[in-house]
């Protein structure tokens, strides 16, 4: 309990400037909320991340969704030098994109993966990350509770 108190009041500077983070959405995930929620919950995106930056208010969290394999290569690109980390969850590009996995291998900052649900416990053909080994790490199975999860291991880089 005493490393989630340090953690909540922790004031993230990185050369006298906040720490700044982006949670990079992609394909589908613009639906939480109302998409499956037997899988993915009925919380919007959008509820959520305005209670994680009321919760981390010392950490700039910005936030990019995109249902274009493209988009989310060029963001991760643009973001990926001024922003000390990304979190980020591909969708179904997880299983696909070795495009998304290059851009991840360009960049700087250090990249979790996260997943809403399981992906180990869902159909066989979502078992594979072609993203996850070009990640700091990997976050699945935990709800919307993986953004914070891989916030706070950013923290501790």
């Amino acid at each position: 309990m005493f490393g989630l108190f340090v953690l909540k009041n922790f004031i993230c500077i990185i050369n006298n400037e906040p720490m700044k983070l982006i949670i990079i959405n992609g394909p589908n995930l613009n639906l939480l909320g109302t998409r499956q929620t037997s899988i993915y919950g009925n919380e919007f995106f959008e509820d959520y991340l305005k209670k994680l930056q009321e919760k981390y208010p010392q950490i700039v969290i910005d936030y990019f969704q995109s249902n274009i394999e493209g988009e989310l290569i060029t963001k991760i690109q643009e973001v990926g030098f001024s922003h000390d980390g990304i979190i980020l969850n591909p969708g179904g590009y997880t299983h696909t994109s070795v495009a998304i996995a290059d851009s991840i291998l360009a960049v700087n900052a250090p990249v979790i993966e996260v997943h809403i649900s399981n992906i180990f416990a869902r159909e066989e053909y979502r078992h594979h990350s072609l993203i996850a080994p070009y990640c700091t790490g990997l976050i699945t199975g935990f709800g919307l509770k993986g953004y914070e999860l891989a916030l706070k291991s950013l923290l501790m880089e």
